[in-house]
């Protein structure tokens, strides 16, 4: 297949771009600017901006698949560019949807169900607290009204935790991984307690790349491991995986009220298709 990417040189995009050129599609890796060339021959660079391209369809030499992971300030939950972007990213997605695109796929979010305890099913109602969360709870409800009715194959892949990778981003691991190469032993910290479902990058990736190289799994698909850790003790373990001589400070931060204090995915979407794919060597 030929698989457009958006996002591709994000924390996110640089891996599944990778792990989805693996299965040997041809992948079109679009983004506003790269850092450097991947090395795989079925890459092909796109540098643009998404919002701005006429007629995409045919500007990314029209792709089978569209997995759209393109989105900015991700880690700013109540950045206004949410709700400012959120138009631009469904007219960019319904254009594809309506000139040829047989499958699309968009990364979303556990923060689109809000507060709320327990394993996140795929009916789980959505009810978020934050910009981010109403942004993508919104353009899940969009993309698949529009999907269905061009008879477009739509997939919303909800993201949880994801560790690694921590040179990029802003998470809590890449605050700790910039501290400890700056040579700070110490970092502040919340209570630590809450507990969330935590998936390794390189997990992340794999199963992102599973999930669009099939169609017959689709709907809501929660990108997750379905098992709950602690904050605290991923965090601790993240610092002894990685050697570093931190320390942390509890108590410093308070925990954020809309942030659940045990949430986990129901990883039974995932397993199976994970379960049903060749094993790539």
């Amino acid at each position: 297949m030929k698989i457009l990417v958006t996002g591709a040189n994000g924390y996110l995009g640089r891996g599944v771009v990778k792990a989805v050129a693996r299965y040997g599609h041809k992948v079109i890796a679009a983004d506003f600017k790269f850092q450097n060339d991947f090395e795989e021959t079925n890459i092909d660079i796109k540098e643009c901006n998404l919002f701005e391209v006429e007629n995409p369809y045919e500007y990314f030499d029209k792709p089978d698949v569209l997995l759209h992971m393109a989105w900015r300030n991700g880690f700013v939950h109540n950045s206004d560019t949410h709700v400012i972007d959120l138009p631009k990213h469904y007219e960019f997605i319904k254009d594809m949807c309506e000139n040829g695109i047989e499958q699309v796929a968009v990364i979303g979010t556990m923060h689109e169900v809000g507060f709320y305890e327990g394993c996140i099913k795929e009916n789980t109602p959505c009810n978020p607290m934050s910009l981010y969360g109403i942004s993508k709870n919104a353009l899940r409800e969009m993309v698949r009204l529009v999907a269905k009715n061009n008879n477009v194959t739509f997939q919303w892949l909800r993201g949880f935790y994801i560790v690694g990778n921590s040179q990029y981003g802003n998470s809590i691991f890449s605050k700790i991984t910039d501290a400890a190469n700056n040579g700070i032993n110490e970092f502040p910290f919340t209570s630590g307690q809450n507990q969330y479902d935590f998936v390794d990058y390189e997990v992340f990736c794999k199963q992102v790349a599973a999930t669009i190289n099939q169609k017959s799994i689709n709907g809501i698909i929660n990108i997750c491991t379905g098992k709950p850790e602690k904050l605290a003790d991923r965090v601790e373990r993240f610092i002894k995986d990685n050697n570093y001589d931190m320390k942390l400070k509890y108590g410093e931060f308070p925990d954020r009220p809309y942030d659940s204090k045990a949430i986990w995915g129901d990883n039974s979407k995932i397993e199976k298709i994970l379960n049903d794919i060749i094993e790539l060597k």
